[in-house]
């Protein structure tokens, strides 16, 4: 055993010597084993310059326009006057060896006068090649802005600057990945935002100890106050808009690098069942599909385990017009209704997959006729029946309903446990389940905040905002969980006060 701790402390101490080298000898020697790694030395008239750098990270237009097309102007050379020639924002000079090799796989040209010069010249030339910024996909609104986050972080921070150009909006970086050093950022508002929740992210999300990091749902699991909870505590959002008005309110935003989501911090339940185009519609409009999306969650959790419990154990809650039709439904059905149950929602979950992961076109095709496909033949061959398949058909499209992907994924999930508390204890397993649940719930919380807020601790001037939508005369201070520097958002009175023409 101690051999082999031994060897394995050497073989990290080598590690450790390969990847932190202690001169630009070394550190040349190893960036050359990388077939894309390119170092030679460049004959500007009659005096010889070394050049290093990836190919694959720099862009070879700035390369030949901004860079050799200029040295080769000058006559005496220098660090200096090379850089004094070089029309690039980012040039600096350096000694610093664990600089140099940061630069150069962030798209930096290493520029020496002399193959064992110890000194540099760092050019940023980086190749940086992203998507346009296009239509919110997964949070898609009618009326609003059409622009989405893409994976270019400083991209997606413009598009917040755009929607907030004021000073006070405070961007702090870090990096996290000990192999990906991705760029994280946190988003608040300096005099508005709760000190002690820019200091607990700040705190977290430095904290992160993992090799790579390339995606913001990364963070989510790992800085959440319960990562093993189904529920997510951080709220998704792909739009700049969305993510601007939160910060308005007071709340955090986080944007990783290569990722076109951000993360909003602290989060409510209620707030996954929101969406932002609520808030470009009539409030009564708004309050109208706001209750119908509660009321969806709601149905698609629990009328499968009520259909099964009520045939398990209760035919006596069922009425005597709708007996007929179950018994006749159900007279060629062999299985017990728990089976025909877990049969048809696995089956659906199954459609569901396969058109996710299928390109669109095929995706849409297989949902569509696999769905009638196998919901005739299931009935007709005799393992369901017509009843239980309408139900979980309408219980699959309440799920759709639910605004954020991430809630309607644990939706999804949390079906089946009703199912078997429902086979289990009948109506008393469903009552049962929706404790368990409930109390999850309770203990749930969001950066220290309750997770169910307002409902509970009950919160009358949050409620304004939460299942039924105020309208903004009515709804003029910020959420009372935040805590913010800053209560009042909106001044009624001055924005109705009238003036004379005079004035």
């Amino acid at each position: 055993m101690k051999l082999f701790g031994k060897k394995k402390s050497a073989q990290k101490k080598q590690s450790n010597t390969l990847l932190e080298p202690s001169n630009i000898i070394e550190l040349i020697d190893i960036c050359k084993t990388s077939n894309d790694f390119l170092h030679f030395k460049e004959p500007i008239k009659k005096q010889k310059i070394w050049i290093s750098f990836y190919k694959s990270l720099i862009d070879t237009e700035i390369l030949h326009r901004d860079i050799l097309e200029n040295i080769q102007e000058y006559k005496h050379y220098s660090l200096e006057e090379i850089k004094e020639s070089i029309p690039v924002e980012k040039v600096l000079t350096t000694k610093d060896v664990k600089k140099m090799q940061t630069k150069l796989l962030r798209g930096y040209v290493l520029i020496r006068l002399d193959e064992y010069d110890q000194q540099g010249l760092l050019i940023n030339a980086p190749l940086k090649k992203t998507r346009n910024v296009s239509v919110p996909e997964v949070e898609f609104s009618v009326i609003g802005p059409k622009e989405a986050f893409i994976e270019s972080i400083d991209t997606n921070l413009n598009l917040v600057r755009h929607h907030l150009p004021i000073p006070e909006l405070m961007i702090k970086e870090l990096k996290v990945g000990r192999l990906t050093k991705s760029k994280v950022a946190v988003l608040y508002i300096d005099g508005i935002a709760n000190e002690e929740n820019v200091n607990t992210v700040m705190q977290r999300v430095e904290d992160l100890d993992m090799d790579h990091l390339i995606d913001s749902s990364y963070i989510t699991q790992t800085i959440a106050d319960n990562p093993k909870s189904p529920f997510p505590q951080l709220l998704d959002t792909e739009r700049p808009d969305r993510a601007a008005a939160v910060l308005a309110e007071g709340k955090i935003v986080i944007l990783a690098a290569g990722s076109p989501h951000a993360l909003i911090a602290p989060a409510n339940l209620t707030e996954f069942f929101i969406s932002f185009e609520d808030y470009f519609l009539n409030p009564l409009i708004a309050s109208a599909f706001r209750i119908i999306r509660f009321f969806s969650v709601i149905f698609s959790i629990l009328v499968t385990p009520i259909y099964v419990a009520a045939l398990t154990y209760h035919y006596e809650l069922i009425p005597k017009d709708l007996m007929g039709t179950l018994i006749t439904s159900r007279e060629v059905v062999p299985l017990p209704p728990i089976l025909e149950a877990i049969f048809l929602e696995l089956t659906i979950e199954l459609l569901r997959e396969a058109g996710a992961r299928l390109p669109t076109k095929v995706g849409q095709t297989i949902g569509i006729v696999g769905g009638i496909v196998i919901g005739t033949a299931s009935v007709e061959a005799g393992l369901t029946s017509n009843v239980l398949l309408i139900l979980i058909a309408l219980a699959a499209l309440a799920s759709f309903t639910t605004p954020v992907y991430q809630m309607s994924n644990t939706i999804r999930l949390i079906r089946f446990p009703f199912l078997i508390f429902a086979y289990l204890f009948g109506m008393l397993g469903v009552v049962l389940g929706f404790c368990f649940l409930l109390t999850h719930l309770l203990r749930l919380s969001s950066l220290g905040r309750p997770f169910l807020e307002p409902i509970y601790p009950p919160r009358l001037k949050d409620m304004k905002d939460a299942i039924i939508r105020f309208p903004f005369s009515r709804n003029t201070k910020r959420p009372v969980q935040l805590q913010t520097q800053q209560t009042e958002k909106y001044s009624y009175k001055r924005a109705t006060k009238k003036k004379d023409i005079d004035e």
